[in-house]
């Protein structure tokens, strides 16, 4: 538990005097910077309560490659071995079916779209082309390209001082990584809520007046820095004690985490995913991370990715999609309404997917294979042109059939959604060059 305490106030304070909002208690801090200095602060301090719109992105990861044909585009025509078990329901939209394992959303298929055929799938079991939008081998030379989220925090920086722009929230192995700063250096690196091996440290008695003692701050954090540092990552924070105070002087982060602040009714319908299953290396169905993603937007943050459980289906393909699909299509119907219903779904775009898809052939043990050739993704908000099923595979769902949808093309457009022209938008790499965001443009059936 890591907890620092504010100003003393005369009002709205606690018994020994410290005001409420003064009081900062983080579980556990991850390491991502904001390049910010102490008159932000100041700024935030000022501010505190104020409504700010800003456009963002929720990145919700389905690792190990979720099965296409079992969830937008149910081949009611194929072989048995190639169909599988699941029938296609309606949807709210006239035309437009999806697999029985998601009612909810086929309800609000009017506010969301499936992209039926993504291609350009690079085959590797990790997060990487999904936060980035481009392979590992393009500008690994020079660190890799860096994911959405440390762009945005480039390009756009905090919409609050004392909140990150870019929060990743699973850190425990490669397929649930939040994401990389890539070339952009660690200053653009994900704040990891969760960070492991965090959560027993404390900083006790330190008030925002002795902030200012560099000297105490510096030896009070010694621990945290061991700790960031063992793991490789403190290399360029020359400002990482600055970094940290914008988190540590402001309670707003802490209280979007805080799940027992939401209305329990709101709560109650996204569910919690349990139980937990099918989980061997993967991440857990866990609902509730979709609750915090919507938190953590509305008080400024520009970019949350989650990764959401094990899609690797090589046995048991079919009780893993009853058991994965069904909890998602809760949390993800809940997170679009619940954006709606607070007047958000035109500024955060939900973006659903995985890193590839899976074969057409069931194989033996009731399961399917990576198969890269085509993949599924689910979007919704951002101001698009919703109510749509983009694309679609030939009839054993081998390959793209019709509108196949690049993974650059959905990079595009989210990058349209945040506001940012990809045609003319470039960041630095560390040869002095100007790197194009995307390689194509937008999709422009919904933009």
């Amino acid at each position: 538990m890591l907890s620092i305490y504010g100003k003393k106030a005369p009002k709205n304070s606690f018994c020994d005097g410290i005001s409420r909002r003064g009081v900062l208690k983080i579980g556990a801090l991850g390491i991502g910077a904001f390049g910010l200095n102490m008159a932000d602060i100041l700024r935030a301090e000022a501010n505190t309560g104020s409504s700010m719109k800003h456009k963002a992105v929720i990145n919700v990861f389905l690792g190990g490659g979720p099965p296409h044909q079992d969830m937008w585009e149910i081949k009611t025509e194929a072989p048995k071995e190639i169909r599988g078990p699941f029938q296609p329901i309606s949807t709210s939209v006239p035309g437009i079916q999806i697999g029985e394992c998601f009612p909810n959303i086929a309800n609000i298929m009017h506010k969301s779209t499936v992209l039926r055929a993504v291609v350009g799938c690079e085959g590797r079991h990790d997060s990487f082309q999904c936060m980035t939008g481009f392979r590992h081998a393009q500008m690994r030379a020079l660190g890799g390209h860096p994911a959405l989220g440390s762009v945005l925090h480039k390009l756009q920086g905090p919409v609050d001082a004392s909140v990150p722009p870019y929060i990743g929230m699973k850190t425990d192995g490669v397929w649930k990584n939040p994401g990389t700063p890539g070339f952009l250096g660690p200053t653009y690196a994900p704040f990891i809520p969760d960070g492991q091996g965090l959560a027993d440290m404390k900083l006790q008695g330190i008030t925002t007046d002795r902030l200012a003692d560099r000297k105490a701050v510096l030896k009070s954090f010694d621990r945290l820095k061991s700790s960031v540092d063992s793991a490789g990552q403190l290399a360029g924070l020359d400002s990482y004690q600055q970094q940290a105070f914008d988190v540590l002087t402001s309670s707003k982060l802490v209280d979007a985490l805080d799940l027992s602040k939401e209305d329990p009714e709101v709560r109650a319908k996204y569910g919690t995913g349990q139980p937990f299953k099918y989980k061997y290396d993967g991440a857990d169905t866990n609902n509730e991370l979709l609750l915090q993603a919507r938190r953590l937007v509305e008080v400024g943050v520009r970019c949350v990715t989650l990764t959401y459980g094990r899609w690797d289906s090589h046995g048991d393909n079919e009780g893993l999609v009853r058991h994965h699909g069904t909890r998602i299509d809760q949390a993800v119907a809940a997170l679009v309404n619940d954006l709606e219903d607070r007047g958000m779904l035109d500024n955060v775009t939900v973006l659903v997917w995985g890193e590839f898809g899976r074969t057409p052939r069931i194989n033996p043990n009731g399961g399917r294979d990576h198969w890269t050739q085509v993949s599924c993704a689910y979007m919704a908000g951002g101001g698009m042109k919703n109510g749509q099923a983009i694309g679609s595979t030939n009839r054993l769902g081998e390959h793209a059939h019709s509108r196949p949808v690049h993974v650059q093309e959905i990079f595009a457009t989210l990058y349209h959604n945040l506001g940012i022209d990809t045609s003319a938008t470039t960041v630095v790499d560390p040869t002095g060059r100007p790197q194009y965001l995307t390689q194509m443009d937008p999709i422009a059936e919904l933009v």
